[in-house]
């Protein structure tokens, strides 16, 4: 990537476009296709759920801890006093993904984004060996959770630069409890009641502890409904992620304010709702995309095979690329800022969608972001 693409301190092009982490099916192979094909600039590790304990971002993260084994339980993941199968299976599968990132992008050289589960989250998730509660329940515990995924997270990074040592690593931290932990919203193991709240100050140095071990480009993603913009930007991470959807109003300000920080706005803009979803899979048929091939046209990515038959595409993608754009006009930020500064990205993980859905979502992501640049040249920034 050239120098003049770029705002200073932002890893990646102007009007640039990645996913959040999951994918449908079962096939490691077929989902780094599809994403590779689609973004083919700032591709992701799929992670696939659908194949069950150990695919799922926290079993997933789990495999990850140092001198911590786990276990499945009806219930989800917990706490073990020894490493078995399910450990073993976890791992298994995260070193089959790895070979295959490393097969898929053999003499790549750019972006890789990968995730892994913050700790605020797992320590909602797991629970703790005799109680039944989760380990936020426990300081001990979540002070042990924390400070072994911080040395797993800088073992995972080590790994994937080994694998694929082109890379420019954007690592991700998955926080959907967050808000939750933050608010005293995790329910006890019976459900009648829930655990008390965790001061900011504990949640911000929690986070802090495992972003600092992490070799990289930095982001931590909250897709609910209210995120705690303030702790994820005190706790130091070089960007955040979020569902445009799901902001409300009063929380524009603190967006703002990261984004007049220098921190980097992951922007899920693009639907992943199996039924909005579809018809992003519909332009993406219309617009003859297979793989996110691509050809310069212009100085711009175009999708191959793009004429009258795009529309339902090329509407779609313009249709995100302006959202983006209102959504800057309302922070009160620099026009020219949100293409080097915002990148678009799904508003969640694409698991629940089918991969003919998938692939349409990631390649309006691609197409709206590429826009980006050129709309707000035409329109000062001024779309309606």
């Amino acid at each position: 990537m050239s120098d003049d693409q770029n705002r200073p301190g932002f890893p990646w092009a102007q009007g640039s476009a990645t996913g959040i982490g999951s994918m449908p099916g079962t096939d490691p192979a077929e989902a780094m296709r599809v994403v590779a094909g689609e973004l083919p600039d700032f591709p992701f590790l799929p992670e696939l759920p659908d194949r069950g304990p150990g695919a799922d971002v926290v079993g997933r993260t789990a495999g990850l801890l140092i001198d911590i084994p786990v276990e499945v339980t009806p219930r989800g993941w917990r706490l073990a006093e020894r490493p078995g199968r399910d450990l073993a299976r976890a791992r298994s599968m995260f070193s089959s993904d790895l070979d295959v990132l490393a097969e898929m992008l053999d003499g790549f050289s750019g972006l890789v984004k990968i995730q892994l589960c913050g700790p605020w989250t797992l320590a909602a998730a797991l629970e703790l060996p005799r109680t039944m509660n989760v380990a936020v329940a426990d300081p001990g515990a979540v002070a042990d959770l924390t400070a072994s995924l911080a040395e797993g997270a800088a073992g995972y990074v080590a790994e994937v630069l080994k694998r694929v040592p082109g890379a420019q690593l954007v690592v991700q931290l998955d926080e959907p409890s967050l808000p939750a932990v933050a608010e005293g919203e995790v329910p006890t193991q019976s459900g009648l009641s829930r655990l008390a709240a965790v001061e900011a100050d504990t949640l911000r140095d929690g986070l802090a502890q495992v972003l600092a071990k992490i070799r990289g480009y930095t982001v931590v993603h909250c897709c609910a409904t209210t995120v705690p913009f303030g702790i994820i930007r005190a706790a130091g991470t070089d960007a955040v992620s979020f569902d445009l959807s799901q902001l409300r109003r009063g929380e524009e300000d603190a967006v703002a304010e990261a984004a007049e920080a220098g921190m980097g706005l992951l922007t899920g803009a693009v639907p992943t709702l199996p039924d909005e979803a579809a018809g992003a899979d519909r332009g993406g048929r219309a617009a003859g995309v297979s793989g996110g091939r691509q050809v310069r046209v212009g100085g711009g990515d175009r999708a191959r095979g793009q004429g009258d038959g795009a529309r339902g595409s090329g509407d779609g993608a313009r249709e995100t690329a302006e959202r983006v754009i209102r959504f800057w006009r309302r922070l009160g930020l620099p026009p020219a800022t949100c293409a080097p500064q915002a990148v678009i990205t799904p508003a969640c993980g694409l698991a629940g969608l089918s991969m003919a859905q998938a692939r349409g979502v990631l390649t309006r992501c691609r197409e709206a972001a590429s826009m980006l640049p050129e709309l707000i040249e035409e329109t000062g920034g001024d779309v309606r």
